[in-house]
């Protein structure tokens, strides 16, 4: 097995006074060479954006985008003609494909959104832009590892252009899970939510990161109540 942790003070950070990111791997003002990607894994962000602010019209390509809200709500809107509202439990992704064009902006004029924004290489290039999302309710997630983004074709979660599987997982302090790698030569990157716990006997803190491949299994252990996302991701 071989690993690499990013604790959470170690990721890049970015004040725009609107928007506050940490950036776990390069992106924008912040470059690391040894922190560009893990596998097919290219941005994992961490963002809030104050009460009626947000990211303009933009464009993007051949990338699979995924947004996790973890507090508040994010207005989407795109040149695909949606307009929707993604709240606390929601998973939203576009497949850019051949080029698609959004914003996202908090909805509230009154609070922040906090939102995870993740970035995947896919397996095929130009594909016609797509968008969906799916709302995944706190019980499905309770002490389970619930798979909210998974390849297309399958029937969990959303789907998207790559042999990746995302899970999200709320675990009471002392439970215990194990997760087995759905494909061989995947890796799996943990970033843990809330709470403390171990994966494969390491370490995990609040907003920390851990990178785990050239293994079959991890097995969880929460030291105390944890929200947890593991991203399984082909590493090559």
């Amino acid at each position: 097995m071989k690993t690499i942790l990013h604790k959470a003070a170690t990721r890049g950070y970015a004040d725009y006074g609107w928007l506050n990111s940490w950036h776990t791997f390069s992106f924008a003002g912040y470059i690391d060479d040894t922190r560009t990607n893990f596998g097919m894994l290219r941005v994992l962000n961490d963002d809030t954006v104050a009460a009626g602010m947000g990211f303009g019209k933009h464009g993007h390509n051949n990338m699979e985008i995924i947004s996790i809200p973890l507090e508040g709500d994010l207005q989407h809107g795109d040149d695909l003609g949606n307009t929707t509202i993604i709240k606390q439990g929601d998973v939203q992704i576009m497949s850019a494909g051949t080029g698609v064009v959004h914003s996202e902006k908090n909805a509230s004029r009154e609070v922040p959104v906090k939102f995870l924004q993740i970035w995947i290489f896919p397996n095929k290039q130009n594909v016609t832009p797509r968008y969906d999302q799916k709302t995944f309710s706190e019980q499905e997630k309770q002490n389970n590892l619930a798979i909210v983004v998974s390849p297309m074709g399958e029937t969990e979660g959303v789907n998207i252009h790559q042999d990746a599987w995302f899970s999200l997982g709320t675990l009471e302090k002392g439970s215990t899970l194990t997760y087995n790698i759905k494909k061989s030569g995947n890796g799996v990157y943990a970033f843990l939510l809330e709470g403390d716990l171990l994966i494969n006997d390491i370490v995990l803190n609040r907003r920390d990161g851990l990178g785990l491949w050239e293994t079959e299994k991890l097995i969880i252990s929460a030291d105390s109540k944890a929200q947890l996302l593991l991203m399984e991701v082909p590493m090559a």
